[in-house]
Parts: C-alpha cells; structure tokens; sequence
C-alpha cells in the first residue's frame, strides 16, 4: 500500500513539476530531480545552470513526449527546450559509485591482477578493456590460492547438475563373464596297457563311448610270463610263496586274482583284465586275436564324476581373480541348470595371439550331464574380501595419464584431486590414495568443473610480472 501511494505521488510530482518547469515558473531540473531521484542525482541536477546547445524537447505539460526538433502541442502551445546542462547525466554517477565499490573492495583485498572477462588466457596487471569494450575482472589476493580450487555460484550448480556423494568403506565385488570350455579333469584318466606280452583272447561287448564299472571286465588274455609266475606260487609251499604271488602283482593282478591262484592252486590258462575305474571309454584299441606288447594300451577310460570348465580371462582382468574364487557355470545345451564351482588354478601363462590367460574352475558332474568340450558361460566372482575405500565409477575423471576425483569442500567450492584406484566393480572404484572416507566426491557434472579447473589453473599460473600489460 505505502509502494503504491509513493508510486502515485511521485509520478505526480512528476507530472506537476513537467507543467512548471514549461510554463517557466519551476526550473525543470531542480522541480522535477528532487521530487523522484535519489538525493546525490538531485544535488548533481542542483548545479545545472541551463546551459549549452539544446539537447531535445520535451512536452510543455511534462507528459512523457520528446521531440529532436521545435514543435508545438495539439493547442498550438510550443515544446520546452531542454539545454545539455538540464539533461541529467547517468554516467558520472554511475562511474562514482564503481569507484566507491571498487575502492571498498580494494581496501579489504589486494587485487593481484585482472583476467580476461571471457576467460580467455590473457591477464593484465592494470585495468583494460578487451577487443569488445568489456572490462578486466580483477582477481583479489586470496582468490588465486590453491589455484586448482573451482568456485561455482549456487544457480549455476543447480543448471549444470553437479551432484556429490560420500566416498565410504566397502569390499569391491567383480563379476567377471567368461566365455570357457568342458575339458575332462587330467588326474582321471586312466591307459588300460598291459605290463608283459600277451594274447588278447576275447573282448567285452564295450566300445568308445560306452560307460563301465570299476571292476568290470574289459577283455580276457594269456602270458606266458603271468602263467610262469603263477606255476611258481602254486607249486612253491606256503611260507615261500610271497615269489610268485609278487610277480603276479607286478604283471598288474589285483590281491583277489592272487589269492584265488593261491587257494585253488590251479594255474588259469587265461585271465580277465579288470577296468581300474568308473567312467566313459574315450577308446578301445583291444581287438581279439591280437598280440599285445608291454605298454601298449587297450583301453582309454576317464572318470567323469569331477570335470575342468577352463576359461579365458583378458589380460586386463586377471588381477579380479584368485584361486579359490567362486564361479557358476551355465552350458547352453542345459538350460535352467547351474554348476558351482571354485577356480583352482590360474595358468601362469599369457596367450600371445588373444592376450588371454586361462583359468580353470573344478565342477562336481556326479550325473555326468557335463560333456567334454561343451561350451560354457563362466561368472566368476573377484574383488576385495577386506572393505576399502570406494567412490562411484563416474566420480573419476581418467585423464590418460592420471586419474582425479573432484572433492565438495560446499559453498560452491570444489577441489580437483589426483589419486591412484585400483580394482573396479559393480559400478564402484578403489581408491588406493588420494581420498578417505567421509569426503564428498562430485559423481555428476565432474568434466565441466574439470575445465574450469584447467582454466583456472592457467590463468593463476600467470604472474603479474608475466602478464601482457
């Protein structure tokens, strides 16, 4: 209410004092000024005299119409010359104030030097203009310290979207996705070979592929040399019978065979040849009729209850993994099925051609639903098993050669920091050094301030002494 009826009385003073000073019974300039202008503007338009060449006219009634030439109103009254001493002058007091707040700020700080106002590189240790008639900004003492530090008003916080969060403590946890092959495990594949000549008389119904039972027999034989030593253990008495029977067990004869030679006392014509193990024939080379020397293998048989899934892992990833970290294994052909496993090993090898290292994770196959060489999809779970400190991925600022985190130290100020990560995962980063936990790391917006940290960087870099004057 009191604004409005200042408004009202101003603008009719204004007014009032427009038809005064046309009639010339009021001077324009002290009638109309001190009504409505501040009191330094009034003073100011005080010590006009009303002269100089006339500026431009103005209605006789004071009502807002000009004119660059002498006219006259609608009722043949003239315009009111208004002389370049009656026209007030903005700039003088415009430029008093600028050197009144200049002065101020200079008595609290010393200015250090003035920057481009379009932040170019360029600076200057006294006042100037640039190439469009735009002002130096001065830059104070205080303000070029910790010349990386980057000051941003709170509106422009808010348009660019500068967004921190807090770095803390955590296990960094890695889920590397391989790609990895069935292989079967190397310790459970047994040669079925014979350990002297023989004649193979007859083979078992079982070929490649098949599966046997440990103790089954795989196919029948004849050697002179097993016949010899069991004729000695049968004919030898009781107490000096450990000759035979310990060549027999070096021919390969299982302790039943010898002890059923020792009871029966009967030297067989031919025996049976047991298979060592359960599992799958990988190959059969025993045929009927043929001479098997020393060594040659009949039978090739694995044990496929326990089964090897070696995987790929890029050069790049091997520090995410370590024996005995966990991996869940999925083969296309199944399904809906998971296998679960631990990495046994990590090959001290890298691979040349795919700059890859192989890693092999050991699986239970009781059901023997594993195949060799199937394909398989292997996650393999790496990381930190003790909490470290850990920011956001976006947080850091890569740079090439260096890594830098921004911290929010608030007001608008911000702190650009090197630092050195390490393991990387589930969207989050180690830092080894750089940051402790509890500082607020910016997580958006980060390149924008990295920028302006360049920029602010080179211009403080600029001494007085090497500033273009």
């Amino acid at each position: 209410m009191i604004r409005t009826l200042l408004i009202i009385l101003s603008l009719a003073a204004a007014g009032g004092g427009g038809y005064l000073a046309g009639t010339g019974k009021l001077p324009f300039d002290r009638a109309l000024v001190t009504l409505w202008l501040p009191s330094e503007w009034s003073e100011a338009a005080e010590k006009s005299e009303g002269t100089g060449p006339i500026i431009y006219y103005r209605h006789p009634d004071g009502k807002p119409e000009y004119s660059g030439t002498a006219r006259k109103t609608a009722d043949g009254r003239a315009f009111t010359p208004v002389r370049e001493s009656e026209d007030v002058s903005f700039a003088d007091l415009g430029k008093a104030k600028e050197k009144a707040v200049t002065h101020v700020a200079s008595a609290d700080r010393k200015v250090l030097y003035y920057r481009n106002p379009m932040g170019l590189p360029d600076t200057s240790p006294t006042p100037k203009k640039d190439s469009m008639g735009m002002d130096y900004i001065a830059v104070f003492e205080g303000e070029a310290d910790d010349s990386g530090t980057v000051k941003v008003s709170p509106g422009k916080l808010q348009r660019t979207g500068v967004r921190s969060v807090e770095a803390t403590l955590a296990p960094i946890v890695r889920r590397l996705r391989l790609p990895g092959t069935v292989t079967l495990d190397e310790r459970r594949v047994r040669m079925v070979a014979m350990r002297t000549d023989a004649f193979v008389e007859t083979v078992a119904d079982v070929t490649t592929g098949d599966r046997v039972r440990e103790g089954e027999p795989l196919f029948q034989f004849f050697s002179k040399d097993i016949a010899a030593a069991a004729a000695e253990l049968v004919t030898q008495q009781e107490t000096s019978a450990k000759g035979g029977a310990l060549k027999l067990r070096n021919f390969g004869l299982s302790d039943d065979v010898v002890e059923g030679i020792r009871r029966s006392r009967k030297v067989p014509d031919r025996l049976d040849f047991d298979a060592p193990v359960s599992g799958v024939v990988l190959e059969r080379i025993a045929m009927p009729g043929m001479m098997a020397e020393t060594g040659q293998t009949l039978f090739r048989i694995a044990d496929t209850s326990r089964i090897w899934v070696v995987a790929d892992v890029p050069e790049s990833q091997l520090d995410a993994v370590a024996d005995g970290a966990k991996a869940i294994v999925t083969v296309r052909s199944l399904p809906g099925r998971t296998f679960t496993g631990t990495v046994a090993v990590v090959y001290p090898e890298v691979r040349m051609e795919t700059r890859t290292a192989k890693v092999r994770v050991e699986l239970d196959n009781a059901d023997g639903a594993l195949l060799a060489n199937m394909f398989a999809d292997v996650a393999i779970e790496g990381g930190t098993a003790k909490p470290v400190i850990t920011v956001p991925d976006t947080a850091v600022v890569d740079t090439g050669d260096r890594q830098v985190v921004f911290i929010d130290l608030g007001d608008g100020r911000f702190e650009p920091r090197n630092v050195k990560t390490g393991l990387r995962g589930e969207g989050r980063t180690e830092i080894m050094h750089g940051v402790k936990a509890g500082d607020r790391v910016v997580v958006a917006a980060n390149f924008l301030l990295d920028a302006e940290s360049n920029l602010t960087s080179a211009l403080n870099a600029m001494t007085s002494d090497e500033a273009e004057p």
